[in-house]
């Protein structure tokens, strides 16, 4: 017998019985976050920005970081920082150079932002120093002081200088300019 059981007895030929499982189920209701909407925009840009590595707020680190794969920073970084995909967070202080494939920034820079792919500057950002990215995305609201190069990858190698000199024939007063 099931006294304490949510399950419903059934007795079999033997006269023993037997636990058959309820398949009735009280109904689920979704319980509301106990995370503020602004933590919980930010929990779940971080889930999204799938980094396997994160330094939260309270950390501060002085030197290099190397992260083989995605990484998001919300504390504080002086130094250097190399990553796959980087994530800087709207609580970030950042003073470095910062190489990365894909970058998004949310919070202070003062440096150095090398991105091989795609640089992209959120609304809170605020960044002071020089970037170099082939695609930049900025949104309305961001503060940029600095300088950007906007070249594809390798275009800076390979780009051809040409300099507009007088042919013969210019400097016989034909004043047609022929470029080399």
């Amino acid at each position: 017998m099931a006294l304490f059981s949510n399950e419903a007895e059934k007795t079999e030929k033997n006269g023993r019985p037997q636990i058959v499982p309820n398949l009735q189920s009280a109904p689920v209701t979704p319980q509301p976050s106990p995370i503020a909407p602004a933590t919980a925009e930010r929990e779940l840009d971080r889930k999204d920005s799938s980094a396997c590595a994160y330094l939260d707020q309270s950390a501060k680190v002085n030197g290099k970081l190397f992260f083989d794969g995605a990484a998001r920073i919300d504390g504080q970084v002086e130094g250097e920082i190399s990553a796959k995909d980087l994530t800087i967070g709207e609580t970030a202080q950042i003073t470095a150079v910062i190489t990365a494939a894909s970058v998004i920034i949310a919070g202070n820079v003062k440096g150095e932002i090398k991105a091989s792919q795609r640089l992209e500057i959120r609304p809170t950002a605020r960044i002071s120093g020089e970037i170099s990215t082939p695609k930049l995305a900025m949104h309305e609201g961001a503060v940029f002081d600095g300088r950007c190069t906007m070249q594809p990858d390798g275009a800076r190698e390979n780009r051809e200088i040409s300099a507009l000199r007088r042919d013969k024939q210019a400097a016989q007063g034909d004043g047609r300019a022929v470029n080399s």
